[in-house]
């Protein structure tokens, strides 16, 4: 059985004995559970005694997770128990340590792959770990602020009318994104002052290439027309996003957890709620805009075309 393992962390500004606390009570999860967001109506089952829950959900899969040791308030062992997709056991243990006035959150798991599947183990370590990025994220906002900031909606498959655009093609670190975007934007800006033509909308960011184990990324920050251009400007590329049907997931919330609209788009697929087109790579509409816009009321559409 091919092995893997992940390990996050994160400070919050929090007391130890609060931290160990919140994430002890399995009821609290659902606030930041990185899973539970993309199905927030999923059936869930609290044991009495608060050492266990279980989850079944139509996206989300099956299962459960039980206390099996602590050492409160520095450490709290679990026992990960999956029925569906597929059947599998892991060992999980949140520690928490006393770090600069807060408290420092390790997250971590040890688990297996059935043999036949050993060519995901390093995909299966990629996408857990982030996974655990979003979760902790999310509990550090649930601590610090009393609330989750990134919230989701599924308004579900929606009409797109198509357009034309003159963008900035870019490739790079997934952890850079955010300053690649933002150069990005200030060479597209430039160029929309000067030129005569008519943008037909907000940005759009189209997302050609993601590779979660390389952690690299390519995409094209593009700003729509109400008529295409005939040759790109230098330095820029042109193109055209067909009319289709596309699965919409409503992101309201700042841009750095935009991850957690992708992720439960990407989960929604895989569990068959839409079939993702592989000829329309998917894009974010952005709503408004941080320049005027305060970063807990910015909305991001992600777009998921769907197969005709």
């Amino acid at each position: 059985m091919p092995k893997f393992s992940v390990r996050k962390s994160i400070h919050i500004d929090a007391p130890v004995e609060k931290v160990h606390a919140s994430v002890r009570d399995f009821k609290q999860w659902p606030a930041w559970s990185p899973w539970l967001i993309a199905e927030p109506d999923c059936p869930l089952t609290f044991a009495d005694d608060g050492k266990s829950y279980s989850w079944d959900g139509r996206i989300i899969g099956s299962g459960g997770m039980e206390v099996v040791g602590e050492e409160a308030p520095g450490a709290i062992h679990y026992r990960l128990t999956f029925l569906k997709p597929w059947k599998s056991v892991s060992a999980v243990t949140f520690s928490f340590e006393e770090s600069k006035g807060g408290t420092e959150v390790v997250w971590e798991m040890t688990s297996s792959l059935p043999f036949i599947m050993f060519w995901m183990k390093n995909m299966m370590t990629a996408f857990i770990g982030m996974d655990y990025e979003r979760g902790l994220a999310m509990l550090k906002q649930q601590l610090e602020d009393g609330k989750v900031r990134s919230r989701l909606e599924f308004p579900g498959e929606e009409d797109f009318p198509g357009c034309h655009y003159v963008g900035i093609q870019s490739e790079g670190s997934t952890k850079d994104i955010g300053e690649l975007m933002k150069r990005d934007l200030e060479k597209l800006d430039a160029w929309r002052q000067e030129s005569d033509a008519k943008p037909a909308g907000g940005l759009i960011s189209i997302y050609q290439k993601w590779d979660p184990v390389k952690q690299q990324c390519g995409y094209i920050l593009a700003l729509p027309l109400e008529a295409p251009l005939t040759d790109p400007p230098s330095g820029m590329v042109i193109g055209e996003i067909p009319a289709c049907q596309s699965y919409v997931v409503r992101h309201a919330g700042p841009y750095p957890q935009l991850g957690n609209a992708w992720a439960a788009g990407m989960m929604h697929a895989r569990s068959k709620i839409f079939r993702q087109s592989r000829s329309i790579k998917p894009f974010e509409l952005y709503e408004n805009s941080p320049e005027t816009t305060p970063e807990d009321e910015l909305v991001t559409l992600v777009h998921f075309p769907v197969k005709a």
